[in-house]
């Protein structure tokens, strides 16, 4: 397989600004991978494909405001701060990306407020684009805590041009979000609103959660066309041995399993053994999912529509069949369903 088997024209105009006015009310194209057919629904209809017992596995991570905007020491500058990972609590060191990056260099200071209360410095130059910054705060760990989430906004991913919203900060999170850790949104399940919740739970569907802190290396582009050299970074997972006993039940007996996103089923393939049985884990994953892969776990997948070349299509090409997924998208782009982090959704049963 090579990357450019994977690249399509995707117009401008279909990878989604704003979020659709309600949750459950984004589109729904529906692939039925036995029959090969598509179906064109609402999310909400998504119920219809599924029977007592049942189970969904989501992942509830939690976005924190990732973005923060410094000025460096002396000239002003302003700098875009991207918090990717804390390295290490006590001494409040994090990797970042930083934009304009050309102008950051080690031992450079950057402040965060007019009193000089959150002061950053440049320890490390991890990557071209990336630095290790030290943060200077005079407080709590706790206390620090709330001054990035005070000063940081909502980390929308950067295709959507606009100005962050106040709704952005509901909006780019899942309604059952909890552990806090992620950068970008599990975004598969932002559709779930809490009435189709409410739905589910009363037809008898049964749920599991596991956590998969999501990073930007998801979206990082693969500059390599033999996909066998890809190297994936590294995102962190916890499944505990509560969920993972309530999907092993759900797989010995059968059930349809659907893994809500790319991110839960990149964590189940991760965590799954020979034997098709999940154990508890809490770990690193870096795992790159593309044709051919046998899934050992979910038999169905709900996701958004990827863009070109990415691996989150080359995972769904994996689950679904790189022909039927790439006719699928044509179809998609054909109807002007909506792209990306805010867009429609896809079942793959």
């Amino acid at each position: 397989m090579k990357t450019s088997d994977f690249n399509f024209d995707l117009p401008h105009e279909l990878l989604a600004e704003h979020p659709s006015s309600n949750r459950d009310e984004a589109r729904l194209m529906v692939l039925n991978r036995k029959d090969q057919t598509i179906e064109h629904k609402l999310f909400k209809d998504v119920i219809d494909y599924f029977d007592e017992k049942d189970l969904f596995i989501f992942n509830n991570t939690k976005v924190f405001p990732a973005r923060l905007y410094g000025n460096k020491e002396k000239t002003g500058a302003k700098i875009e701060v991207f918090l990717l990972r804390e390295l290490d609590k006590e001494t409040r060191v994090w990797d970042v990306l930083v934009d304009p990056a050309r102008k950051i260099r080690i031992g450079n200071k950057l402040f965060f407020t007019e009193d000089e209360s959150l002061v950053a410095e440049v320890i490390d130059n991890t990557t071209s684009r990336g630095r290790t910054l030290r943060f200077l705060f005079d407080g709590s760990y706790e206390e620090f805590r709330a001054k990035l989430k005070e000063l940081g906004e909502t980390p929308l991913p950067k295709y959507i041009k606009r100005a962050v919203e106040p709704e952005d900060a509901e909006r780019y999170q899942t309604i059952y979000a909890k552990v806090e850790g992620a950068v970008a949104a599990p975004t598969a399940g932002l559709h779930f609103s809490r009435h189709l919740m409410k739905r589910l739970e009363i037809k008898g569907i049964d749920f599991a959660e596991i956590t998969l802190h999501v990073g930007l290396g998801t979206f990082n582009p693969i500059e390599v066309e033999d996909l066998s050299k890809h190297k994936m970074e590294s995102e962190e997972v916890i499944i505990d041995s509560q969920n993972a006993e309530i999907i092993n039940r759900a797989v010995e007996e059968k059930r349809r399993v659907c893994a809500v996103g790319t991110t839960v089923m990149r964590a189940l393939e991760t965590s799954v053994s020979s034997n098709r049985k999940i154990g508890p884990y809490h770990g690193w994953t870096n795992k790159f999912i593309y044709p051919p892969h046998d899934f050992g776990v979910a038999n169905t997948m709900i996701t958004n529509f990827h863009t070109p070349k990415s691996t989150l299509i080359m995972m769904i090409a994996a689950f679904a069949g790189k022909d039927f997924v790439m006719h699928a998208y044509e179809e998609a782009i054909k109807e002007k369903y909506k792209f990306y982090s805010y867009g429609d959704a896809m079942l793959i049963l």
